[in-house]
């Protein structure tokens, strides 16, 4: 039988903090919509993996993160600084600790510390390992051991240094759709939202060339908004809804995952909510009638694996590593009980 994982890319004003004009009421919203996401995955019992931003666990800082290779380039040049406060777009560790003890065994995953992109071009090793280095640091402070990683915005890349600290998988690409290469996207995009519909792909977890275990992504949730939504919905009902069904009615059938994810920050809305709800009543629905699974992505590792992953950063690499702290240090070297 089948399986549903939902994995979370839990950011706040990280998620958009390199941007020239960030979306400021997605970002003014982000801690209600991480609150009510919260709620209803409690309410339908529906476990996920929240892939958080590192910096997000801390309770304060200086704004300035002078140890980061990344810090020279103007990287944290929007960050603020300063303590905690209950409206504080850069440091959220009450909602991290909410996701850590809800009554749902939820998975707190790694989303980078500072939403870097890991482009295995662009981005270079050091920085790379900076932001591993970091969110090891602040989870363990959580007491919160990182299995799962969650790429920022998607773009995979650097997965030997994943497995090098430890993690033992991520969310991989979604499989290619039919428009992606398009020179008429937009319009081939409106036609399967409306039209076509076809059923999100099921996808098989595969153990990579670095030991990680890729968990390809099926479905965004919040992947047809703005005005084709608008047009759209009335006229045919929710498409995404239609695909989520049609995804999670596939894996009742089969024996792949349909892998749904978002952002917290997308459900603030009433009719986002009504969605979101949607999907998730017809998961709970799903699951009670069929022995459809409802897992997280470390669950499915160890599925695939038989096995929890073993931290082990090379001594000779940390000692190499000018940008460690004794804090990563101290973390970096330990076992993963499941």
């Amino acid at each position: 039988m089948g399986r549903v994982v939902l994995s979370i890319d839990a950011e706040l004003a990280w998620g958009f903090h390199d941007l020239e004009q960030p979306p400021i009421d997605r970002i003014r919203n982000a801690r209600r919509g991480w609150r009510r996401l919260l709620e209803l995955l409690e309410a339908y019992e529906i476990p996920a993996t929240w892939g958080v931003v590192g910096h997000l666990m801390l309770e304060a800082c200086d704004g300035h993160h002078v140890d980061h290779p990344a810090a020279d380039e103007g990287w944290f040049a929007s960050d603020p600084g300063g303590r905690v406060t209950d409206d504080n777009w850069w440091l959220a560790p009450g909602l991290v600790e909410r996701v850590r003890d809800a009554p749902v065994d939820h998975e707190i995953g790694c989303h980078s510390f500072s939403h870097v992109l890991f482009d295995p071009v662009a981005t270079p090793t050091a920085v790379v390992e900076a932001e591993l280095e970091a969110c090891l640091a602040a989870a363990a402070e959580f007491g919160v051991d990182l299995e799962s990683f969650v790429f920022p915005r998607n773009v995979v890349g650097h997965r030997e240094l994943l497995a090098t600290y430890g993690f033992s998988c991520y969310r991989g690409r979604s499989p290619s759709r039919w428009y992606d290469d398009s020179p008429l996207y937009p319009l081939g995009k409106v036609a399967e939202y409306a039209v076509c519909q076809t059923t999100p792909p099921l996808v098989d977890p595969r153990v990579d060339e670095h030991g990680l275990v890729d968990i390809p992504a099926s479905l965004c949730l919040f992947s047809f908004e703005g005005v084709a939504r608008s047009l759209v919905e009335p006229i045919v009902g929710d498409p995404v809804v239609r695909k989520a069904k049609r995804g999670i009615d596939a894996a009742t059938a089969g024996d792949g995952i349909c892998h749904l994810w978002l952002h917290p920050n997308e459900v603030t809305t009433r009719r986002n909510i009504r969605r979101l709800q949607r999907v998730l009543a017809y998961i709970d629905q799903r699951r009670r009638q069929t022995e459809l699974r409802v897992e997280t992505m470390a669950a499915v590792q160890q599925d695939v694996t038989g096995s929890s992953p073993t931290r082990a950063v090379p001594l000779e690499h940390n000692n190499n590593n000018p940008h460690r702290s004794e804090r990563a240090d101290q973390s970096a070297v330990r076992r993963i009980d499941s």
